[in-house]
């Protein structure tokens, strides 16, 4: 609006099928700056709303004329109010007849905006249009702002529901391209100067799950640098500018030009300016850098989005470095299987496998142990997930490295072990199988405590559960006595924990009727039924895999 009270630009629709006055009404209009569409019907009306929605370009306002002769302005105005594409376009009656109380009630019940008697002066309607046009602008605009605010707690709630850095940066730049409407991409820089990068295109997410999470977004694409993916070396960039600002706190805007971005980051094929939005929650703290080919116009909602993500980023900064402690104490106190101790007259073979880095860490264990009276196998797993259940497993295997020097029944170290974490670990339970098995005879005994019972496999194709059973380890119950078996030199005895069979949603019942099918068809030897055993059940594990095969040599 110019100094004058003009609103330039704007196009007012005019609806009277009288000429001289659509030509009256349309001067007084021109005057005031607008450009107007002079219509002699409500049909016509109806028609030329329709190409310039179509077009994308509907007018600013309409005055419609009440007395139409094919439609009443009012029955006009409630057809245009009735349609959510038109319901916001505002409408301003006239008429020289229908003046009285009645009739405004009547057009302002229709949904009209407001009610014009003529002759007018120029300066009344002009102010009437203006005021329209201008309490039309103002709801549109809170409208759209209110949509973007809901967009964008709608984004910040699934950026917090990410499990990994990964899944955080991808939920952000997905959150920031339908923000912006432009390619987006959101680099989280841990405390090492690790950047994490994920990145989407604008639009709708793809790909809808049934709980209405959106996919993996699309990847940035890969092409530009001689050898180096563009992310890559975008990722290095975007670290070297952080280290500048790394005392700064708050959000800060800087360009890279095209000469210095890698081409085909945002559009394949083209080398074009990167925006660059970084944003510091605190000194020190991980910071986020959100990148997009053009400057956003909602720089605040990027800057919000831009914070949560740095403030979601924290807790899973703190999980990654436990996990990782819990990994390196869990790889370092399990016995490799290189490593594993001289035990004549049998055949041992271990299998660990991490779960992904998605998953929580676990307590699984295994161990393979000489004594006077046999070969002493176990497997086990520590309740929960945690540092604590990694720093308890390690207990409990120095606990039984250590008891079986005196004493190697499987009856009486489950007893132990179960006194050792009541006294020291009174909050925590364990599970466990162990096996002491005489080379010489093949005479076995085995004490369970809330594990998976072991398989015996035999060379001809069957396989039994050893019946074998026990209460968890640290709830201080009775055991039964051991069960005793005799292996001969064409079975195996197969020791697992449930994180190679358990999926959420199978009975754990059916799923360890399956492992018994799988081990009963793997073909002979101790390394070949692990092998198979994992290609069958460990391709989409959600926890830890330990696993024991032996065999008397």
């Amino acid at each position: 609006m110019d100094g004058y009270g003009r609103q330039p630009g704007t196009t007012v629709m005019v609806v009277d099928d009288v000429s001289a006055n659509r030509y009256a009404m349309g001067a007084v209009l021109r005057r005031a700056g607008h450009e107007v569409v002079p219509v002699a019907s409500a049909g016509q009306a109806l028609d030329e709303l329709d190409v310039r929605l179509r077009a994308g370009a509907l007018p600013d306002a309409a005055l419609v004329d009440v007395g139409l002769p094919d439609m009443n302005g009012f029955e006009l105005c409630r057809r245009v109010k009735s349609r959510p594409s038109m319901a916001a376009l505002p409408v301003v009656h006239f008429s020289a007849s229908a003046v009285e109380a009645g009739d405004r009630c009547q057009g302002l019940d229709a949904g009209a905006d407001a009610y014009l008697t003529v002759p007018a002066e120029p300066s009344e309607i002009q102010a009437v249009v203006r005021a329209a046009v201008r309490g039309a602008r103002r709801r549109t605009a809170a409208e759209t702002l209110a949509h973007r605010l809901t967009l964008l707690s709608e984004v910040i709630v699934t950026v917090q529901t990410a499990r990994c850095l990964g899944e955080l940066a991808d939920a952000a730049a997905a959150g920031a391209a339908r923000l912006t409407g432009t390619p987006a991409v959101v680099f989280v820089i841990g405390p090492d100067g690790e950047p994490h990068w994920g990145g989407s295109l604008p639009g709708p997410p793809r790909g809808h799950g049934a709980a209405g999470r959106p996919a993996t977004p699309t990847a940035v694409p890969e092409a530009a640098l001689p050898g180096t993916a563009p992310h890559v070396a975008a990722a290095r960039l975007v670290t070297r500018i952080a280290r500048n600002w790394t005392e700064q706190r708050g959000a800060h805007h800087t360009v890279v030009p095209a000469s210095l971005w890698p081409a085909g980051f945002f559009h394949p094929g083209v080398r074009e300016d990167a925006r660059l939005l970084l944003v510091f929650p605190e000194a020190g703290r991980t910071p986020v850098c959100v990148a997009t080919p053009v400057r956003p116009a909602d720089d605040d909602l990027l800057a919000r989005l831009a914070q949560a993500t740095a403030l979601a980023a924290e807790p899973l900064l703190m999980y990654q470095a436990e996990r990782h402690i819990a990994l390196t104490l869990q790889h370092s106190f399990l016995p490799q299987p290189y490593r594993l101790p001289q035990l004549p007259g049998v055949e041992v073979v271990v299998r660990y496998v991490p779960a992904s880095r998605q998953a929580e860490i676990g307590g699984d264990f295994y161990a393979a142990l000489r004594t006077p009276q046999g070969v002493l196998t176990a497997v086990g797993d520590v309740v929960g997930h945690s540092l604590e259940a990694a720093t308890v497993m390690v207990e409990i295997r120095h606990a039984l490295r250590a008891y079986c020097v005196e004493e190697s029944d499987p009856g009486v170290l489950a007893e132990r072990l179960d006194r050792m974490l009541q006294h020291y670990h009174p909050e925590v339970t364990a599970t466990v199988c162990l096996a002491l098995v005489d080379p010489g005879t093949g005479r076995s005994r085995i004490a369970n405590a809330g594990h998976i019972a072991p398989l015996i496999v035999h060379d001809d194709g069957d396989a039994e559960y050893v019946p074998v059973a026990g209460p968890l380890l640290g709830l201080g119950l009775d055991r039964p006595e051991p069960s005793e078996v005799v292996l001969t030199g064409k079975e195996r005895l197969l020791m697992v924990t449930d994180g190679l069979i358990e999926t959420r949603g199978i009975d754990l019942s059916a799923s360890m009727e399956q492992l018994r099918t799988a081990a009963a068809d793997a073909p002979p030897g101790v390394d070949e039924l692990c092998d198979t055993l994992l290609g069958a059940f460990g391709g989409q594990q959600e926890d830890d895999i330990a696993m024991l095969a032996l065999r008397l040599g």
